[in-house]
Protein backbone atom coordinates (compact mmCIF):
# COMPACT_ATOMS: atom_id res chain seq x y z
CA UNK A 1 0.00 0.00 0.00
CA UNK A 2 0.77 3.56 -0.79
CA UNK A 3 0.55 6.62 1.64
CA UNK A 4 0.84 9.92 1.99
CA UNK A 5 3.00 10.89 4.88
CA UNK A 6 3.51 14.08 7.01
CA UNK A 7 5.23 14.87 10.04
CA UNK A 8 3.90 16.50 13.34
CA UNK A 9 7.27 17.08 15.31
CA UNK A 10 9.66 14.49 14.62
CA UNK A 11 6.44 12.00 14.61
CA UNK A 12 5.64 10.58 11.17
CA UNK A 13 2.26 10.17 10.47
CA UNK A 14 0.65 8.59 7.66
CA UNK A 15 -3.24 8.25 5.08
CA UNK A 16 -3.45 5.69 2.57
CA UNK A 17 -2.47 7.67 -0.53
CA UNK A 18 -6.10 6.86 -2.24
CA UNK A 19 -8.09 8.85 0.24
CA UNK A 20 -5.76 11.94 0.01
CA UNK A 21 -6.83 14.53 -2.85
CA UNK A 22 -4.24 17.00 -2.49
CA UNK A 23 -1.68 18.61 -0.14
CA UNK A 24 -1.84 22.66 -0.40
CA UNK A 25 0.03 25.14 1.60
CA UNK A 26 -1.95 26.68 4.46
CA UNK A 27 -5.06 28.47 3.42
CA UNK A 28 -6.96 31.53 4.77
CA UNK A 29 -8.84 29.21 7.80
CA UNK A 30 -12.16 31.43 8.89
CA UNK A 31 -12.91 30.30 12.58
CA UNK A 32 -16.46 28.81 13.39
CA UNK A 33 -18.10 30.24 16.74
CA UNK A 34 -18.81 26.95 19.27
CA UNK A 35 -17.13 24.47 17.18
CA UNK A 36 -14.59 22.04 18.96
CA UNK A 37 -11.30 22.74 19.91
CA UNK A 38 -9.88 20.59 17.26
CA UNK A 39 -11.60 22.15 14.46
CA UNK A 40 -9.25 25.22 13.80
CA UNK A 41 -12.38 26.37 11.27
CA UNK A 42 -13.02 26.22 7.75
CA UNK A 43 -11.50 26.49 4.15
CA UNK A 44 -12.86 27.59 0.82
CA UNK A 45 -11.28 25.23 -1.54
CA UNK A 46 -11.97 26.37 -5.00
CA UNK A 47 -15.63 26.80 -4.16
CA UNK A 48 -15.76 24.13 -1.93
CA UNK A 49 -16.42 24.51 2.18
CA UNK A 50 -13.99 22.11 3.91
CA UNK A 51 -13.52 22.18 7.24
CA UNK A 52 -9.56 21.88 9.13
CA UNK A 53 -8.87 19.74 11.80
CA UNK A 54 -5.62 20.89 14.11
CA UNK A 55 -3.88 17.27 14.08
CA UNK A 56 -1.53 18.80 16.80
CA UNK A 57 -4.83 20.00 18.95
CA UNK A 58 -5.99 16.87 18.16
CA UNK A 59 -3.16 15.16 19.28
CA UNK A 60 -2.83 17.29 22.25
CA UNK A 61 0.42 18.57 21.19
CA UNK A 62 1.75 22.00 21.68
CA UNK A 63 0.97 24.71 19.54
CA UNK A 64 3.96 25.55 16.94
CA UNK A 65 5.36 28.96 17.92
CA UNK A 66 5.72 29.47 13.53
CA UNK A 67 2.51 28.01 11.79
CA UNK A 68 3.35 29.97 8.82
CA UNK A 69 4.65 26.32 6.76
CA UNK A 70 1.85 24.76 7.83
CA UNK A 71 0.71 22.15 5.33
CA UNK A 72 -3.07 20.92 4.62
CA UNK A 73 -3.72 17.52 3.58
CA UNK A 74 -7.10 17.17 1.65
CA UNK A 75 -8.36 13.90 2.65
CA UNK A 76 -11.37 12.23 1.59
CA UNK A 77 -13.91 11.03 4.03
CA UNK A 78 -17.32 9.74 4.12
CA UNK A 79 -19.01 13.12 4.80
CA UNK A 80 -16.92 14.54 1.56
CA UNK A 81 -13.79 16.22 2.07
CA UNK A 82 -11.60 17.64 5.28
CA UNK A 83 -8.49 19.17 5.84
CA UNK A 84 -5.79 18.31 8.24
CA UNK A 85 -3.41 20.94 9.14
CA UNK A 86 0.09 19.52 9.85
CA UNK A 87 3.37 20.89 10.14
CA UNK A 88 5.66 19.54 7.09
CA UNK A 89 4.72 17.19 4.38
CA UNK A 90 6.69 13.69 3.59
CA UNK A 91 6.60 11.22 1.28
CA UNK A 92 4.24 8.96 -0.48
CA UNK A 93 5.12 5.56 0.90
CA UNK A 94 5.18 2.06 -0.24
CA UNK A 95 5.44 -0.41 2.73
CA UNK A 96 4.70 -3.96 2.61
CA UNK A 97 2.43 -5.58 4.82
CA UNK A 98 4.91 -7.29 6.24
CA UNK A 99 5.94 -4.38 8.35
CA UNK A 100 2.36 -3.29 9.81
CA UNK A 101 1.83 -4.16 13.31
CA UNK A 102 -1.74 -3.58 15.36
CA UNK A 103 -1.50 -0.17 17.87
CA UNK A 104 -0.24 -1.50 21.16
CA UNK A 105 -2.80 -2.09 23.82
CA UNK A 106 -0.77 -0.08 26.91
CA UNK A 107 -1.80 3.49 24.58
CA UNK A 108 -4.68 5.44 25.43
CA UNK A 109 -8.47 4.54 23.92
CA UNK A 110 -8.07 8.00 22.17
CA UNK A 111 -5.14 7.41 20.52
CA UNK A 112 -5.81 3.98 19.10
CA UNK A 113 -9.03 5.32 17.50
CA UNK A 114 -7.64 7.11 15.36
CA UNK A 115 -4.39 5.20 14.64
CA UNK A 116 -5.34 2.02 12.39
CA UNK A 117 -1.98 0.48 12.77
CA UNK A 118 2.20 1.27 12.87
CA UNK A 119 4.45 0.60 10.22
CA UNK A 120 8.32 0.10 11.51
CA UNK A 121 10.29 1.65 8.90
CA UNK A 122 14.54 1.60 9.05
CA UNK A 123 14.71 5.08 10.41
CA UNK A 124 11.04 5.88 11.71
CA UNK A 125 7.74 5.02 12.68
CA UNK A 126 4.64 5.43 10.33
CA UNK A 127 1.64 5.93 12.34
CA UNK A 128 -1.19 5.16 9.36
CA UNK A 129 -4.30 7.25 10.37
CA UNK A 130 -8.12 6.33 10.06
CA UNK A 131 -9.57 8.97 8.11
CA UNK A 132 -12.82 8.41 9.02
CA UNK A 133 -12.27 8.06 12.45
CA UNK A 134 -10.21 11.19 12.79
CA UNK A 135 -13.75 13.48 12.14
CA UNK A 136 -15.14 11.28 15.18
CA UNK A 137 -13.21 13.64 17.44
CA UNK A 138 -15.82 14.18 19.62
CA UNK A 139 -16.28 10.51 20.75
CA UNK A 140 -14.55 7.58 20.66
CA UNK A 141 -16.23 4.20 20.09
CA UNK A 142 -15.81 1.41 22.49
CA UNK A 143 -16.12 -2.92 21.60
CA UNK A 144 -19.43 -3.77 21.87
CA UNK A 145 -20.72 -3.94 25.63
CA UNK A 146 -18.39 -0.74 26.54
CA UNK A 147 -19.95 2.22 27.48
CA UNK A 148 -19.53 5.59 24.91
CA UNK A 149 -16.83 7.98 26.40
CA UNK A 150 -16.36 11.37 24.88
CA UNK A 151 -12.95 13.04 24.34
CA UNK A 152 -12.81 16.65 25.98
Amino acid sequence: MQFCTFFLGKDLFGVPVLEVQEVVRQQQITQVPLAHHVVRGLINLRGNIVSTIDMRRLLKMAPLEDESQSITVITRVAGGLVSLLVDQIGDVIEAPEDRFEPVPGTLGLEFRHIIAKVCKLPENLLMILNPERLVEFDRVKLPAGDSLARAD
